[in-house]
């Protein structure tokens, strides 16, 4: 291409680097130029003026001098620029007849790459810093490592009925749970604990051979769709409380473990439960049902829940296992996971998870077996001291001692009655004690003894308060009425009783109690007129 044609290139290059189409122009042929390396000192080109070589320098330095900043390199912008000012520098060295060293080589564009959204760097760095914070507060607290997973708290073991897998201990006799002594449940009188159980069958039992049964099940619902994954037993032998767990490591596995089950309970004389009469041995009976395996014959069974529901309903606080723990043998449980949550433990453990978060479920279990022959010892002790001689503690809670009360009214021992509730009443001059009056009252009617017990209900009317009142007013009214003959007396207590009984009720007791005071007036006058002529003559 002749130098002319170049220099049109160069004054018509428009945006983006190329040049509109023109139609071509008929010059003199020039010759190639040649390149540095081959020749060095090239020649101008023959039949081109030195005036035209001139003109296309400086237009080649006014381009240099128009540009822009320089654009960053590896663009294709870069890219174009470069390439054309490099052959016009080449033509201008050989029309001016100097050497230069060849130019450089175009760099190749790439495209750019994708923007990062910076929302995602944000991030990273709040994750980062939280990590950070983590393991230096972890540190400060000197926080040990979590424990790596361990296995399932059970041993397996061959019988005659298959493999069943077991946990056990023995604790000594000195062992208490709380303030009570786990041996005291070996002390306890048959007649005592059927007074407070008001069942008489258990009057005759040994309970030297008593078994304590609780169980640990995959839901509260009951039925068939339950399976009970750890039956909990103990028994004593000797002073010694032995622990005995059962444990289901696969669903399906129920046979050994309910054949384990019922060679121990015909080994007992008894069973002793919480609840168990309503929720435990029916399931039990159950899956013995379902498992095809042949049901022990039933035991006398003790459910301490309906002892204790008698005798600390006036705690107002529920009977629930780790309430009475807690306030009637002192003792509280650390850690101790929550019964909601054993099912779904068991489930996790079922699917794969790690064997060793089930002993707080094992700890669980333990601490109830415990607590029943606790609670057994700790509330025939207290029954004991309404026994004809001892004495009722002083220091004892009122409300217990009420609830002892009623349990031996109920069990028709009026003897042990009477002392718990003289000594309730002694304790408490509040309701409890107002109550505790009245039950004393009722008791001294019974055993024949009407001023006693009329004392009892006026002892009781000095600190009743508004409707508490009224109660006893209606009671006075029935002790003098039918018992100690006082109609008038009677008629001044009916008035107060008003509510206490239905107003139609009411009317009709005051009615009568003034008409038969009216008629034993007039007969008492006129005994009084008869008798005074025959005194006068």
């Amino acid at each position: 291409m002749d130098l002319k044609r170049k220099l049109a290139r160069l004054t018509s290059v428009g945006p983006g680097g190329k040049s509109p189409p023109k139609p071509p122009v008929a010059e003199p042929q020039a010759e190639p130029a040649a390149r540095a390396d081959d020749t060095p000192a090239p020649r101008a080109e023959a039949g081109v003026p030195d005036a035209l070589a001139a003109q296309l320098a400086k237009l080649v330095q006014a381009r240099r001098m128009e540009a822009p900043s320089t654009p960053v390199p590896g663009t294709a912008e870069t890219a174009s620029q470069n390439a054309t000012p490099a052959g016009a520098e080449s033509q201008v060295a050989r029309a001016e007849g100097t050497v230069e060293a060849p130019a450089a080589r175009p760099v190749t564009a790439t495209p750019p790459s994708a923007p990062r959204d910076p929302r995602i760097d944000s991030l990273r760095r709040m994750l980062s810093d939280w990590s950070e914070r983590q393991g230096l507060a972890a540190a400060r607290r000197g926080t040990p490592p979590p424990a790596p997973p361990g296995p399932l708290p059970v041993e397996s073991r061959a019988t005659a009925h298959g493999t069943v897998h077991v946990s056990e201990r023995i604790l000594s006799p000195e062992h208490h749970h709380g303030s009570a002594p786990l041996a005291a449940a070996l002390d306890v009188e048959g007649s005592l604990v059927a007074s407070l159980a008001l069942h008489a069958d258990l009057a005759g039992v040994d309970f030297q051979r008593m078994l304590f049964l609780d169980t640990e099940t995959t839901g509260l619902a009951g039925g068939t769709g339950t399976v009970p994954f750890l039956v909990g037993l103990a028994w004593f032998e000797g002073r010694s409380l032995k622990v005995h767990q059962l444990f289901l490591r696969r669903l399906g596995e129920e046979a050994p473990m309910l054949r384990s089950l019922a060679e121990r309970m015909a080994a007992s004389s008894c069973l002793v439960t919480f609840n168990g009469k309503s929720f435990d041995w029916p399931l039990l009976r159950t899956r013995f049902v379902l498992n095809r395996v042949p049901a022990p014959a039933e035991l006398p069974h003790l459910d301490l829940l309906h002892c204790a529901r008698r005798v600390f309903k006036h705690r107002g606080a529920g009977t629930r296992l780790v309430h009475l723990e807690d306030q009637v043998l002192g003792f509280r449980r650390v850690d101790d996971v929550d019964g909601s949550l054993i099912p779904d433990l068991y489930f996790r453990y079922l699917r794969g998870g790690d064997g060793s978060a089930l002993t707080p479920v094992l700890e669980h279990n333990v601490n109830d077996l415990l607590l029943l022959a606790a609670l057994l010892g700790e509330l025939v002790r207290r029954f004991r001291a309404g026994d004809p001689g001892a004495s009722v503690p002083r220091d004892a809670d009122p409300r217990d001692l009420l609830g002892f009360a009623g349990v031996a009214l109920r069990a028709r021992d009026y003897e042990r009655a009477q002392a718990f509730a003289r000594a309730a009443a002694a304790g408490d001059t509040g309701a409890v004690g107002i109550e505790a009056l009245a039950m004393a009252s009722r008791l001294s009617r019974k055993a024949g003894d009407a001023s006693a017990a009329a004392a009892h209900l006026h002892q009781a009317l000095k600190t009743a308060q508004g409707f508490q009142a009224a109660p006893l007013h209606l009671q006075l009214t029935k002790l003098y009425e039918h018992g100690l003959k006082d109609l008038a007396r009677a008629l001044h207590h009916a008035k107060l009783a008003s509510a206490a009984e239905l107003p139609v009720d009411h009317h009709r007791r005051i009615l009568r109690l003034e008409t038969r005071l009216a008629r034993s007036t007039r007969a008492a006058s006129l005994d009084l007129g008869m008798g005074s002529p025959r005194s006068g003559t």
